[in-house]
């Protein structure tokens, strides 16, 4: 039955998908869990093709990657994807990515997801999709041995590190900007001479609220008490001040 629940789908680590160190970019490889997600629940029954009929679509509402290597230029590599537990509103979906070749693992994700309504986007009932199809594809026993989401606390201090306009390429299907574009941008806070003598360890970015196309946004960056965790609050500007729409997590190591 967990060959039912679990999905494995193959990528590649394509070579102008990789950055100086000749590795994927974090970005890019959330792409690929989005994508192994959708096609794990397209398979079964209850991906965006058949939601969209009734109105319904996923939002991603956390994700959290930790990496204990990326994968190099030209490595293929696997996304092993399952549905760790299932609520009324939300569900919980894992993933673990390795080699091909080898077995090895690269590292572990974990997410978090909701259903809305598309004309009201407001949360609704994922259980009640199909007699609650869900459920028949819950995992509980498969591991990912890498700890929850956090809850990213920051000081209304905070300095403004950059600022956007979302523009026609930050913007998926759903109409807002895109839950990847978040996460390049929270990186872009950091320059390529941070990089060369840091590797990112783990990624955790929570969504709030959602940013459109013409939108001001900006990010505040605050270093942790660990001198090597950073955390970022992203917000958009509105006539009555600014909202904030999400906050990410980033852990370096030295190496």
């Amino acid at each position: 039955m967990e060959k039912d629940r679990v999905g494995c789908y193959e990528f590649l680590a394509e070579p102008f998908h990789c950055d100086f160190s000749k590795r994927l970019f974090m970005g890019h490889l959330g792409n690929h869990l989005l994508n192994a997600a959708d096609f794990h629940s397209q398979h079964r029954g209850f991906g965006m093709t058949y939601l969209n009929t009734i109105r319904k679509t996923w939002v991603l509402s956390r994700l959290a990657i930790e990496m204990d290597e990326m994968p190099p230029a030209y490595a293929r590599f696997n996304v092993e994807t399952w549905v760790e537990s299932a609520m009324r509103f939300f569900t919980n979906r894992n993933f673990a990515v390795t080699d091909v070749e080898t077995g090895r693992v690269y590292g572990y994700g974990r997410s978090v997801w909701a259903m809305i309504d598309i004309d009201s986007r407001q949360p609704t009932n994922l259980l009640e999709i199909g007699d609650g199809k869900l459920l028949e594809y819950v995992e509980r026993d498969k591991p990912c041995p890498i700890a929850k989401s956090s809850r990213v606390s920051m000081t209304a201090e905070a300095p403004l590190a950059a600022s956007f306009v979302v523009r026609y390429s930050d913007i998926d299907i759903n109409g807002h900007l895109n839950s990847v574009k978040y996460i390049e941008h929270v990186l872009d806070l950091f320059d390529t001479g941070w990089y060369a003598s840091h590797r990112l360890r783990r990624l955790e970015i929570a969504y709030v609220a959602e940013a459109h196309s013409g939108d001001t946004v900006r990010l505040y960056r605050e270093q942790a008490a660990d001198e090597l965790t950073y955390h970022v609050r992203v917000t958009k500007v509105t006539d009555d001040g600014e909202v904030e729409v999400c906050r990410s997590l980033l852990r370096f190591t030295g190496e």
